[in-house]
């Protein structure tokens, strides 16, 4: 009998796997969008040898469906807008008529790509395995932007791959707590195979609930730059579909939004 359930044995196994994976994407994206709908302000600073060089404003409409809007509000930027449709990004600029198409590794400022503040969820655009428990890895020393623990936390690690094609990182190394599956740390690799950064992540009471509020850019490359993303607030808001055409993106100048 038990020779004749092992081929099923070994078949249902990965899929509990697989499952398991998905539930915890599912838990560490809920520290990071809090509704399926959302507004998000954001402040992009990049600094060079610990001093701050510049800083981007931007606020970000985000529904289901892979859909995103960027609308640039800094000075030298006013007008911008990036459209991120499931696997396709377009840039529209204020005099122009014609989107521009651009892929999500397209840098806006510092490490910090057109990916990195479209999309703040893993569970739709990842798959994967949890390798192993790990102690929760430490951020380096002299990094002021994410206090370290007092106490040595248990972390899940989790290898992941992407499930779709437009996704900004080919393979995410990710670091969830144990205990809370809030997104600790991620290593972002490109498809060549190599670490392009790493990212830290730091959550803080909002509202009663912990959520994920700064990401820590680090460069592989350039050591002396960091790029801080400030996530200054995310509250449910549903902006019209319209807004998600880019047909008819290019004739609204959405200044009241």
């Amino acid at each position: 009998m038990f020779e004749r359930l092992l081929p099923l044995l070994l078949l249902v196994a990965p899929v509990h796997a697989a499952e398991s994976v998905a539930a915890l994407l599912k838990a560490a994206d809920a520290f990071r969008l809090p509704a399926e709908s959302v507004r998000v302000e954001t402040h992009v600073e990049l600094y060079k040898n610990d001093a701050l060089d510049k800083e981007r404003l931007y606020t970000v409409y985000v529904k289901p469906g892979r859909r995103s809007l960027v609308l640039m509000k800094s000075p030298s930027e006013a007008g911008q807008k990036v459209l991120m449709l499931a696997d396709q990004f377009w840039l529209l600029m204020p005099q122009s008529q014609r989107p521009i198409r651009i892929t999500a590794s397209q840098k806006l400022l510092g490490e910090a790509s057109t990916g990195d503040i479209a999309t703040m969820t893993w569970s739709d655009d990842y798959n994967g395995v949890v390798k192993d428990e790990v102690d929760c890895p430490s951020p380096p020393a002299d990094l002021a932007d994410v206090p370290t623990p007092a106490t040595t936390h248990r972390c899940l690690h989790l290898d992941l791959a992407q499930a779709r094609n437009g996704v900004t990182y080919a393979r995410v190394e990710l670091y969830l707590d144990a205990a809370s599956k809030a997104p600790i740390k991620a290593d972002l690799y490109v498809g060549s195979g190599k670490r392009a950064k790493e990212a830290w992540y730091v959550a803080r009471p909002v509202n009663g609930q912990p959520r994920i509020m700064t990401m820590v850019l680090l460069d592989d490359i350039r050591p002396n730059r960091r790029t801080v993303i400030h996530y200054r607030s995310i509250v449910a808001k549903v902006a019209p579909d319209e807004f998600f055409n880019p047909a008819a993106l290019v004739r609204n100048p959405l200044t009241d939004w």
